[in-house]
């Protein structure tokens, strides 16, 4: 694995208990000037679930597959981690590495598309963390956007399938696939990917959602029909978000005779908290009350096929190898270039 000596994963972070739900979304909406009212609403979603997000425990199962993978195939990397907006931080995180004298590292973000929040921000993370901790900082490669790579495709080709077969047999064949995505206002999706190459009228980030739908259906087999929907929007009524979101678009289909829909959550790559509350709460409330039968995939988490794409990863860096997807969105590169998903 040369030129590195250490593995990172970076993830958002969430809290693990009732009294670190307010000072966590405080973290979370640092500067945009959300009054604590609306911290207290969005807490809610969390205290439904005893105060504690999915998320970290899940980045622990998630490293206790990769250290696993990595000794069955011989990869010596330590691992750390580090988050953005909880314990572990990133900053103290790089601080250990320094301390524990690493000096290159290759990180991996919990986020598989290319947007501002979802991968332009976790460059900027890396660098204020790294100056923060000042010389002593390792040098830290963040892996491209890996949305087309085929191990994060095949686990929700697995995942879609096993929903699928959850449904009645009468069902099954004509049921709809939701394939849902984080919303982002429209301009930032506008502003996705890179400036040197051409993209839709709605950015990199519709792009790579359209593309990575059509993947799993294709994998998935029979004839099903399928939307890109949205959910956990965050943002005032006057800003301009991506739509549809996937309640809107269940009462469409509800009331044009459609019986049953399965929910792909494929913007994410674990079911933490906007999975099991937006999809698994809200959606799940709407359908039942539409009369639809609805099934939702899991996210990619621990499947085998997920985790063996983070080695590959690791080792399409290591070596220098050219980006590989199934798709003709593959990067070109694996250094974004200093505008790439800029806000404007």
């Amino acid at each position: 694995m040369r030129p590195y000596d250490a593995f990172l994963l970076i993830s958002f972070g969430g809290p693990e208990k009732t009294d670190d739900v307010i000072p966590f979304l405080e973290n979370v909406t640092r500067g945009r000037g959300i009054p604590r009212e609306r911290l207290a609403e969005v807490g809610e979603h969390y205290f439904l679930f005893g105060g504690v997000s999915p998320i970290n425990q899940q980045c622990r199962d998630l490293i206790d597959a990769i250290r696993a993978d990595f000794d069955a195939a011989g990869v010596d990397l330590p691992i750390y981690w580090g988050n953005r907006n909880w314990d572990p931080y990133l900053t103290e995180t790089v601080a250990q590495m320094a301390k524990d004298g690493v000096r290159r590292v290759v990180a991996l973000a919990t986020s598989a598309y290319s947007n501002y929040s979802s991968h332009r921000q976790y460059l900027e993370d890396i660098d204020r963390a790294r100056e923060a901790v000042g010389p002593d900082a390792p040098q830290i490669d963040l892996i491209r956007p890996y949305f087309d790579h085929p191990g994060f495709i095949d686990s929700f080709v697995d995942h879609t399938r096993a929903a699928l077969d959850r449904l009645p047999a009468d069902l099954r064949g004509e049921a709809r696939l939701l394939y849902s995505a984080h919303s982002i206002p429209i301009a930032m999706a506008q502003a996705s990917g890179d400036p040197r190459r051409e993209h839709g009228p709605e950015g990199a980030y519709v792009d790579q959602l359209a593309e990575v739908a059509r993947l799993i259906t294709e994998r998935v087999g029979g004839e099903h029909a399928y939307d890109l929907v949205y959910q956990s929007r965050s943002g005032p009524p006057s800003q301009p978000w991506l739509e549809p979101d996937i309640n809107d678009r269940m009462e469409e289909l509800a009331a044009e005779g459609v019986k049953a829909v399965v929910v792909v959550p494929y913007g994410f790559v674990s079911d933490h908290m906007e999975v099991k509350y937006d999809l698994d709460v809200e959606a799940v409330a709407t359908a039942e009350r539409l009369g639809l039968r609805m099934e939702r995939a899991l996210s990619p988490g621990t499947h085998p096929a997920f985790v063996a794409m983070v080695r590959d990863l690791v080792e399409e860096r290591a070596e220098g190898r050219e980006p590989a997807g199934l798709s003709r969105l593959t990067r070109e590169c694996h250094d974004c270039p200093p505008d790439c998903c800029k806000l404007r």
